[in-house]
């Protein structure tokens, strides 16, 4: 047989040029594929402050991912009566900003059934390791919701539910969601968003490392990183 691998030179400086080679090669390999979040939103009328902050924290979220391993991130959103549409994926704030600032809120019913279709195609197409949904309403079955989200957690993608507003039957089900796909829920109020960029920040963090990393961040003496890494370890 022809064995095509090239031969190591004898003496320590034919050595000391073959681990040369060596590195040189793992240093062209790729580097591993970044992790993937769906940032995910209501985009209905009521929703309009909150989606221009929305466009300005993601910024953050990609600057967290620096620090902690690499980021891709998709925005989807739904608005009106039957509009939703998934924006491409970004690994750079900027191009992503862009997009989000020509989108405008439109009245309408809330659709996040299809965000969960959408990340359960999504994922069948590549591994996405969390799905953040930011919203303050729900007009749908949760029962249909909920069986959704079981089947994204079996997959492994995550769900960080983070509800805006204090409506107790949103929250129950929002929760529920979280729960079944192994994720964590929160809530913060128009009042606060410095707690919803750090839920945003700690939420990329997962993602783009998993608990740890997101445990490592300087915010950590925080309330939110413990609060969400106890949901997030529950079996």
């Amino acid at each position: 047989m022809n064995d095509k691998r090239p031969a190591v030179q004898g003496g320590a400086s034919g050595v000391d040029a073959f681990l040369a080679e060596m590195a040189a090669v793992r240093r062209l390999k790729p580097a591993s594929s970044p992790g993937r979040l769906i940032f995910a939103l209501d985009a209905t009328a009521s929703r309009e402050p909150t989606w221009r902050r929305a466009a300005r924290l993601q910024a953050q979220m990609f600057e967290v991912a620096a620090e902690t391993g690499r980021l891709a991130i998709q925005v989807c959103y739904y608005q009106g009566f039957d509009g939703f549409e998934a924006l491409p994926w970004h690994t750079e704030a900027e191009p992503l900003r862009r997009e989000m600032e020509r989108i405008g809120c439109v009245s309408g019913y809330t659709q996040l059934d299809r965000v969960l279709r959408h990340a359960l195609a999504e994922n069948r197409r590549q591994a996405v390791n969390a799905l953040v949904f930011v919203g303050d309403a729900l007009e749908e079955d949760g029962a249909v919701l909920c069986g959704l989200a079981g089947e994204l957690g079996l997959h492994g993608v995550r769900i960080f539910m983070f509800q805006e507003g204090d409506e107790p039957e949103v929250e129950a089900v929002f929760r529920k969601i979280a729960r079944l796909s192994r994720g964590a829920y929160a809530r913060f109020d128009a009042g606060s968003p410095d707690r919803l960029a750090r839920l945003l920040r700690a939420a990329a963090a997962y993602a783009a490392g998993g608990i740890h990393s997101m445990q490592a961040l300087p915010e950590r003496g925080n309330a939110e990183i413990p609060e969400l890494t106890r949901q997030l370890r529950q079996p």
